[in-house]
């Protein structure tokens, strides 16, 4: 079969191109870090040329992008895209960013990082940081299950059929679920995390049902029994990418710049990008071409066939552009230069596999990469090795290595900071992956890491040549945006409004195995100790274990027939353990508290839950923070049921001691973000409720409110601070006059403001200040 070639190179992106999708001959979807989805159509065959219009813009990076196609309710079909403001946008690839979008979805906490569609069309599913992956009903646009039980991000998920939903996961792990949100299989995939997934169709030689990527550089296929039945092996780095042509053959996208050809379980092409990492790749189901998304803000279209293939000026710049770049020394093994063998070696020896990279020390000095093409039966130069410069030019020395950047991390209250090396040549997933081994952390902080050095790393980069545009004028009509010029602003729709809020948020992720583990050394050492009277018994143990594997297998539900019991010991381990020993009680219990049973439990020595909470979390003075933060946990997931909003409305009074005590006392992050959910949970029922809202109680939280807006500096705590906010200066013009004129809200917001790196702070900001006016 013959060999893809480059058709097309688009350019216009001015941030990393995360994602793509292949619709038809006529058409590339594009999605960006520079907040776009753009749409390339075909203005000409030969040579074929693409003009750009943007479809969408967001508050912060577009991770993830997906099409559902065509059906007699949606002619046009629909794009799907979503990333790190935590909407899906959902639109006809006809409308404008200024046009209303047919959607939008709410539901996920944080950056949304991977999208799939029902093949019949009949649903969206959805991935994210927050360890949750969603199921959403197409037409309905309402949240239809939430898939839990993951211990990280949900990298990748695969409608594999209208029944089945495949979700892979930072913590190594895929799991399979049925369409009502129920856990019917869990395969460990390896020591790595799970990057990416496809289905694979019947016919394909190793019988797999469905392929995996990783962090490892490895593809593995398996059946849908959690069997593994082949293995992939070729890239040199993590795989961010995972498909399936029409004619059988798996594409691959990674981290060691290249993109993977797989004919059965052998490599027959690798195409070199110049570029740090290629992020995604899609294929035309129609015509068999490919579409790739790159760091070097450029999408390339490549074919089979003669007649779509580039003119001779573009493939030759492309071709230069990859001769041309600069590979850091660090993804490269370690080696002696004086011994690689001379450019005599590229004439002399054959490849053995499609890929393979050999090293060449040139006469000059360098020393130059070449990878071998199997189709062409020759080495490719693929660029020159070369040491990684940071922005200031100036290494850094850390346990002996010299870095660009040596960051200190704080991950805990009250302990040093963490030194966190990192070179521009790294990906933030390699290094943060590194950081977090090295310091024995948990897998779920991988991706708060990694952004955090995407966001203090941002604008140094290693130059790289800009390819050129495939049109003319890809900005050549009045409507598309121009970077840079005057008319930008003026173009750039506002974003989506946020405020008032109106649906209710919970806290209910939670790592159920570590949980159990926890109170299982805790009641040894109870026991070991003499402590029998207040220790679980072998009964109370078992409950423990089925609650847990419930809790597992289904997440916090809000219904639940082993609620009853586990709830009991819960309460038992938060009122009678020793005061040190609770916090992993409380974290049972809080996710016990979205349902309706957990609201109505009446203590047979007196009081509700609010009270187990309150002697758990603060029977000693002064209380400890982290068990204060998983009580206000808590109370943020009773509003999950009616009855659990009616009991924490009557006990408002109490709840708000507590947590307005802690909140003024403390800045941690995790105690303003649970009291700051807290806040929006009471602004979504203040704003809901038949009857109107007790004035006090909606002062007693802005006050609150402008605490943590006045003194975090954590942009998650800020931005639930500002929509709880907002939402409640939405009920009344009492409110908003009080607000101002006696709590000098606008005074709390621009001190936020003023500390804000994150869009969405700014957005609600904007919003706030209009209510004010009003």
């Amino acid at each position: 079969m013959a060999e893809y070639k480059l058709s097309a190179s688009l350019a216009g992106h001015e941030d990393d191109v995360k994602a793509v999708i292949f619709p038809s001959p006529k058409a590339v979807i594009s999605a960006s870090r520079d907040q776009t989805v753009r749409i390339w159509n075909l203005l000409s065959d030969n040579p074929p040329l693409f003009d750009a219009s943007i479809c969408s813009n967001a508050t912060g990076f577009v991770n993830s992008v997906a099409y559902l196609p065509p059906s007699a309710k949606y002619p046009e079909g629909l794009i799907i895209s979503g990333g790190k403001d935590t909407l899906i946008d959902v639109r006809q690839p006809s409308k404008g960013p200024t046009d209303n979008a047919e959607a939008l979805l709410l539901g996920h906490s944080s950056n949304i990082c991977a999208l799939g569609v029902d093949p019949a069309g009949r649903f969206i599913v959805s991935g994210g940081w927050d360890a949750e992956a969603r199921i959403w009903p197409v037409g309905k646009w309402e949240c239809q299950a939430v898939l839990r039980g993951h211990e990280g991000s949900v990298w990748g998920v695969v409608a594999y059929d209208s029944e089945t939903i495949i979700t892979g996961c930072a913590d190594t792990k895929i799991r399979v679920f049925n369409t009502s949100g129920k856990l019917l299989r869990s395969i460990s995939a390896g020591q790595h995390p799970v990057r990416a997934l496809c289905k694979i169709p019947r016919g394909h030689p190793s019988g797999a049902d469905f392929g995996s990527a990783d962090n490892e550089g490895i593809i593995r296929l398996w059946t849908l029994g959690g069997q593994q039945v082949a293995q992939l092996s070729g890239h040199e780095s993590f795989i961010y990418a995972l498909i399936c042509s029409p004619s059988g053959e798996l594409l691959s996208a990674g981290e060691d710049r290249t993109v993977r050809i797989w004919k059965g379980t052998e490599c027959v092409q690798t195409i070199t990008h110049p570029a740090i990492s290629v992020w995604g790749v899609a294929v035309c189901a129609e015509n068999g071409d490919i579409v790739t998304a790159a760091s070097d803000r450029i999408v390339r279209v490549f074919t089979r066939d003669p007649a779509r293939v580039a003119d001779a000026e573009t493939t030759k710049f492309f071709e230069d552009s990859v001769k041309e770049s600069s590979i850091p020394q660090q993804q490269l093994p370690e080696v002696n230069k004086e011994k690689l063998p001379g450019p005599d070696f590229l004439t002399q020896k054959a490849g053995t596999k499609d890929g393979q990279v050999q090293m060449i020390h040139e006469l000059n000095g360098a020393v130059t990469a070449h990878q071998w093409s199997a189709g062409q039966q020759q080495w490719i130069n693929v660029g020159t090795v070369v040491d990684a410069v940071g922005s200031s030019g100036k290494k850094v020395e850390y346990l002996g290595k010299e870095y660009d950047y040596v960051f200190e991390v704080d991950i805990e209250d009250g302990k040093p900071a963490l030194k966190l090396p990192y070179n521009l040549s790294q990906n933030p997933y390699e290094a943060a992956t590194s950081f977090i081994a090295h310091n024995e952390l948990p897998v779920s902080y991988l991706d708060q890491v990694a952004d955090f050095i995407t966001s203090n790393t941002k604008g140094a980069t290693i130059g790289q040549a800009q390819e050129q545009i495939s049109a003319p004028d890809p900005w050549g009509s009045d409507n598309r945006y121009r970077p840079g010029g005057e008319s930008a602003a003026a173009s750039t729709p506002a974003p989506p409004k946020i405020i008032p809020q109106t649906a209710y948020l919970n806290i209910t992720t939670g790592r159920i195995p570590a949980i159990q583990k926890k109170l299982g050394e805790l009641n040894q050492a109870l026991l070991t100790d003499g402590h029998k009277d207040v220790s679980l018994n072998p009964a109370e143990l078992s409950q423990l274990a089925s609650l847990c594997k419930h809790l597992e297998s289904n997440g916090a539900t809000k219904t639940s027939q082993s609620i009853s019991g586990g709830l009991d010991l819960a309460v038992k381990i938060c009122t009678t353990w020793p005061y040190k020993d609770r916090l992993p009680g409380l974290d049972l219990l809080r996710l016990l508290a979205v349902a309706p049973q957990t609201a109505t439990y009446s203590h047979p020595r007196g009081g509700n839950i609010i009270d187990v909470f309150e002697q758990g979390a603060t029977e000693t003075q002064p209380p400890t923070l982290n068990l204060v933060m998983m009580a206000v946990r808590g109370f943020a997931n009773l509003f999950e049921s009616p009855e659990g909003r009616t009991l924490a409305v009557n006990e408002f009074d109490k709840i708000q001691n507590i947590v307005g005590t802690a909140i003024t006392s403390s800045t941690d992050r995790n105690l303003s973000v649970a009291a700051s959910t807290l806040y929006i949970n009471y602004a979504v029922y203040f704003k809901t409720a038949s009857q109107s809202p007790s004035f006090e109680h909606v002062i007693k939280i802005i006050e609150s409110l402008g605490n943590i807006l006045s003194k975090q500096v954590d942009a998650e705590a800020v931005y639930r601070a500002m929509v709880a906010t907002g939402t409640l200066l939405t009920l009344d013009d009492e409110t908003r006059s009080a607000a101002k004129d006696v709590y000098n809200i606008e005074k709390s917001i621009s001190i936020a403001v003023a500390k804000a790196m994150d869009p969405r702070i700014k957005n609600a900001a904007r919003e706030i200040a209009s209510l004010l006016k009003a």
